[in-house]
């Protein structure tokens, strides 16, 4: 046997008992019985037994040394065979297996079991029945007569002795087996905790506490094999939050985990208590919703969770209005297992997204070939890079109060060999998500720079190429450096281009944009705002910017002869636009009187079909070159 080893949080019985300061209480204890019981003998006279008693102090005093060195496991053994021996040899020259010492053996024992190892507590075991069997056998072969001697107050001190010390030492190895038991139920309760723990970290989102994906996928599961049972469908609701990046981004991560915290308590309300609400990383969340009749269920489940989450939120004292975008499949129509379902509930939220937001869709097998067809999209992208297959067309801007050609907005065309003209509607949206569109874009502003250069050379020197620039171009490092690079290849100056941006991109990016706008706009080149109106239209964003123009987009512009309400948002625009001494372009003049309405008011641009549509680079030089002999004729009739 070894020394204790240092206390590591583990329980376990040697720790518990062979612990030295338990020893040193249990020999101290036995020692002062020893001389108490001394102390009685030699009282009565009764020296042989005093004198025995007195030397067995000496091992125990050994023991007790052997302690305080740390040799623990000695001690023990040294302290079980005196005591062993000395009360045997006690029993028998004295009273035999009457004596009041055999009542020790049974302390002994204990203290054996506990501190000693199963070989020593066997010996001892062994030892004191051998000692009994002998006793017994002299006396009864009359070898060796034990006589019963009379009570005296020396034996009642000495057997009471014996007893408190067996006692004391049962009571600290209690005390020592329930401060054991309690500290062995915390520690069942602390694991137990962690295991649930654990658990709850396996199958739960840490955020907001909702199910994750694998606790979603076994609902799904036990759903569907109810359902089959049943007759019943099963819905999968896949949602994601509109403009979650713009929150992040303008008010930091720590609003935007409050916020999601915010809707998750919100679809929680929402759905039925057997209903599963998890969320799968970021602003996506899943429902499963077991139990359905009919499509119309799941419908309705989707309504409400659309008009609860544009309901606004309140985070760090701020009102923030978000919308959600939604799919729903549904077992076993769409699918037979998670993933399939998963899949096409996905496939469903990027139609409602296609289909401006906040709303759902189910999904269908047309969904499925549009994203078929999308796949062949980027294909299709990438092979016409290659192959040159895009071409630019220009419509022309027009002064018009002069009526003279003043600018040409770039317009992007596709001709596919097999599929014909692909509208810029269908085929932008699938560059942009799949990142086709820097390539996309550098192709676009290289192009327009180096036309604008050549009409330069054929004598078309006062006009402004347009070029649109997606949101997802300017979020990237190198933005500057392509439209530099686009300017120095053309041997173009700035002030020959104007770009054009959204009211998405100038929310959205605003820290990252400012100094980048200011830097371009120190080198001569302008900027318009593309599609005024639709978006944000807040006055912040306009003054903090400075650009120069903002393009009225051509859903007011049509139908402002016809609607009061459009035209009043094109009057209000073209105020606040003088107010902030901005241009104003109007887009999508189709006839005269709308010109002529558009003039009144003030507004100073304008392109449309009333004049020309796109044209390519040839046609638009000659249109622009004959609309300035024809003003040019003018002025000299007038003259």
């Amino acid at each position: 046997m070894h020394a204790a080893p240092p206390d590591t949080g583990k329980i376990t019985t040697a720790k518990i008992v062979l612990h030295p300061r338990r020893l040193t209480q249990v020999i101290g204890a036995t020692l002062l019985a020893v001389l108490i019981s001394t102390c009685a003998f030699l009282s009565h006279d009764n020296w042989g037994t005093g004198g025995l008693l007195l030397a067995l102090n000496v091992p125990l005093l050994v023991s007790l040394w052997c302690v305080r060195t740390g040799r623990v496991s000695t001690a023990a053994a040294l302290m079980l065979v005196s005591i062993t021996v000395f009360m045997g040899y006690m029993a028998y020259t004295s009273q035999g297996i009457h004596d009041e010492t055999i009542v020790a053996f049974p302390g002994v024992l204990m203290f054996a079991s506990l501190f000693g190892t199963r070989r020593l507590f066997l010996g001892t075991l062994a030892v004191m029945t051998a000692l009994l069997c002998a006793i017994a056998i002299v006396n009864i072969e009359g070898i060796h007569v034990n006589t019963l001697h009379p009570v005296t107050a020396a034996s009642i001190i000495s057997l009471l002795s014996i007893l408190f010390v067996i006692a004391f030492f049962v009571w600290i190895m209690a005390s020592d087996l329930r401060h054991a038991l309690a500290r062995l139920e915390t520690e069942n309760e602390r694991i137990r905790e962690s295991h649930t723990r654990i658990d709850d970290l396996a199958h739960h989102d840490a955020l907001t506490g909702l199910a994750n994906r694998l606790l979603a996928r076994g609902r799904l599961e036990t759903a569907m094999q109810i359902a089959q049972r049943d007759g019943h469908e099963v819905g999968l609701i896949f949602l994601d939050l509109d403009n979650f990046k713009a929150v992040n981004d303008s008010l930091g991560h720590a609003a935007g985990d409050l916020l999601l915290c915010e809707v998750a308590k919100r679809l929680t309300s929402i759905v039925r208590p057997s209903d599963t609400v998890s969320r799968q990383g970021g602003d996506e969340f899943l429902i499963v919703m077991g139990g359905l009749s009919n499509e119309e269920a799941a419908a309705a489940t989707a309504i409400r969770i659309i008009d609860e989450l544009a309901r606004p939120f309140i985070i760090n004292g701020l009102e923030i209005f978000i919308t959600s975008s939604i799919g729903l499949s549904l077992f076993p129509r769409d699918g037979a297992d998670f993933d399939t379902l998963m899949k096409n509930a996905d496939v469903a939220m990027y139609r409602s997204k296609d289909a401006g937001r906040n709303a759902f869709r189910f999904y269908d097998a047309e969904m499925n070939t549009s994203v078929v067809e999308t796949l062949h999209l980027i294909s299709g992208i990438r092979t016409a890079l290659a192959r040159g297959e895009f071409r630019l067309h220009y419509q022309p801007q027009y002064d018009l109060r002069s009526g003279v050609v003043v600018g040409a907005e770039a317009l992007i065309r596709w001709r596919h060999p097999d599929l014909g003209l692909i509208p810029p509607s269908k085929f932008i949206p699938v560059a942009e998500r799949s990142g086709l569109i820097n390539e996309v874009g550098a192709w676009v502003l290289n192009e327009a720079c180096r036309q604008a250069r050549a009409w330069q050379d054929a004598g078309l020197r006062d006009v402004v190429v347009a070029i649109n620039l997606s949101p997802v171009q300017f979020r990237r490092d190198d933005i500057e450096r392509e439209v530099l690079n686009a300017l120095a290849a053309a041997q173009l100056s700035p002030s020959s281009i104007e770009l054009e941006l959204t009211e998405s991109l100038l929310i959205a990016d605003s820290k990252h944009l400012g100094p980048l706008l200011r830097r371009l706009r120190d080198m001569g080149i302008r900027f318009s705002i593309d599609d005024f109106g639709t978006g944000y239209s807040n006055l912040g964003y306009l003054r903090r910017f400075e650009v120069e123009r903002l393009k009225i987009d051509q859903s007011f512009v049509r139908r402002m002869t016809e609607d009061v309400n459009d035209e009043s948002i094109v009057r209000a625009i073209i105020d606040m636009a003088h107010n902030l001494k901005l241009e104003t372009v109007a887009e999508g003049i189709e006839d005269p009187a709308t010109l002529a309405r558009l003039i009144e008011m003030g507004c100073q641009f304008g392109q449309g079909y009333h004049w020309a549509p796109a044209l390519p680079p040839d046609e638009f030089l000659d249109y622009a070159q004959k609309a300035s002999r024809a003003i040019n004729h003018q002025l000299v009739l007038i003259e």
